[in-house]
This record gives structure tokens, C-alpha cells and sequence, in this order.
């Protein structure tokens, strides 16, 4: 049995009691990267647990697979992808766009999932049949739209210091041609994108968990995600999220080149 939206909701409500309160309160901040800055807080590692304890209560026979505390039984049916604080650094900097990632895969195929955004009140769910709203403006249907054409398109990445080389020429040259772009809004991106309100989000180097959750919300509001070579997304790399077809199709022909 697969659970329902309230057994998502009760997930994001232990989270959020542990990453609300933390969120703009001058948390310590450890570095996991010796080379670099990969920041984790209390906050990361809290909910994690909390999320953890809930869904070994209810689901025993479910497997796990966390961004802070390791994974168990990724060969069963059903495995939950956790991401507590997709957006860190957005979280330590203060800035309203990290997000709490959910996500349920069945036979390795993300099917049911949950973008969190604690600070904004904001819950964009999926629950295999279709991706739904919840928010300080109400409840709603989630569908993407169709801008026609890349040259219409507002375009989303995280940053575009991650991407090196053949990437970065590859992502300038479709940055190039899209009527806006807007970095910095990590897990955000993709919930506005399942609103309708952008149209295309491209970023590379990521994670299952940074995908998990998100998979299910943009499929099920009737858009595209895939890797750049037009793969399953499930477990991260190189990823590119669409509102239409059109855009999709333009903007992976410039990467799969």
C-alpha cells in the first residue's frame, strides 16, 4: 500500500519543526568538501532523522536513501528519497528558496513526491495521478504551461559557475537564446516550473536525492525532466526540466551534441 498525502504532509511537518526554527537563527555550519564548500547544518541532519523515524514506523519495509544519514534496502520496492534541506547554502544565507525534498520511488521509478517550502508556507505534491498546490493563495491544480518556443522561454540553474568546459558552452549558448534568465533558486526553480510560471530548468552534478522528490511533481503537472542525453532522471547527473515538448526538444538538442 502506498501511503497517502497526509502521511507526506505529516513528513514535512517533522521537518519543517526542525528546520523552521533554525532557518535565520546563525546555525553552525560544518563543510563536508575538503576542496570546496559543501555546507551541512543541524538543521540538514534533523530532519532527516525525524523524516527517518516516521517512515520506519510506518513503512518497515520500505528502503531509504538520505542525503546525511546513508541508505538502506535500495533494492526493495518501494525506496524513499530524502533530501531535508535541498538549497543549503540559499538556507544559510537566509534566502526563502531552499526546500524540504520527498520523493517515492517503486521499482526504481520516482512515483509519488513532495517539494517543501517551510519559510513560505508552500507544499507542491504528487500523488501519481496528478501534482497539486497548497499555499497562503489556496489550493490548486498544478499544470506547467507552454511558451512555444525557447526564444519565449524563462530559464533556470542554480548557478552557472558549475557548469565547466563543453557544459558551460553547451548552457551559454542556450542561455543565449531564452527571452530571461535567473540563477540561485535550487529546488524552487523546479516547483515554480510545475506552476507555470517558468519553463525550463537546466543544472548538472546532481544527486538522487536533489531529484527525488522533484521527479514526480513536474511529470505529474505534465512536464518534462530527463538527463541532457534523454535519459530517466532518477538518479540525478546532468538533468534538464521542461514545460513543453518544444522547448525540451530545442534546448536538448544544444546539450546531447
Amino acid at each position: 500500500m502506498l501511503p497517502d498525502r497526509s502521511f507526506f504532509y505529516r513528513l514535512a511537518e517533522a521537518a519543517k519543526a526542525e528546520t523552521l526554527p533554525r532557518f535565520r537563527a546563525g546555525v553552525d555550519v560544518v563543510n563536508k568538501e575538503a576542496k570546496g564548500f559543501d555546507p551541512v547544518t543541524e538543521g540538514d541532519r534533523a530532519a532527516e532523522v525525524a523524516i527517518r523515524a516516521l517512515i520506519e514506523s510506518e513503512f518497515p519495509d520500505h528502503g531509504i536513501l538520505g542525503e546525511e544519514h546513508g541508505s538502506v534496502g535500495l533494492d526493495r520496492e518501494h525506496v524513499w528519497v530524502i533530501d531535508p534541506i535541498d538549497g543549503t547554502r540559499a538556507f544559510i544565507s537566509g534566502v526563502p528558496v531552499w526546500g524540504t525534498l520527498i520523493g517515492l520511488q517503486k521499482n526504481g521509478r520516482a512515483v509519488m513526491g513532495l517539494i517543501d517550502q517551510p519559510f513560505t508556507g508552500e507544499r507542491y505534491f504528487a500523488d501519481g495521478n496528478g501534482s497539486t498546490y497548497s499555499g497562503p493563495d489556496g489550493e490548486k491544480k498544478l499544470q506547467v504551461r507552454d511558451c512555444g518556443d525557447l526564444s519565449n522561454a524563462i530559464l533556470f540553474t542554480t548557478s552557472p559557475h558549475l557548469f565547466v568546459g563543453e557544459e558551460l558552452a553547451k548552457y551559454r549558448e542556450i542561455e543565449s537564446q531564452v527571452r530571461l534568465f535567473r540563477y540561485g533558486t535550487d529546488c524552487y526553480a523546479y516547483a515554480l516550473l510545475a506552476a507555470g510560471h517558468v519553463d525550463l530548468v537546466i543544472e548538472n552534478s546532481l544527486k538522487p536525492y536533489d531529484v527525488g522528490g522533484i521527479i514526480p511533481v513536474i511529470e505529474q503537472a505534465g512536464g518534462i525532466i530527463t538527463t541532457w542525453d534523454g535519459g530517466r532522471p532518477e538518479m540525478g547527473g546532468s538533468i534538464i526540466a521542461a514545460g513543453s515538448r518544444a522547448v525540451y526538444e530545442q534546448a536538448r538538442a544544444i546539450l546531447a551534441r
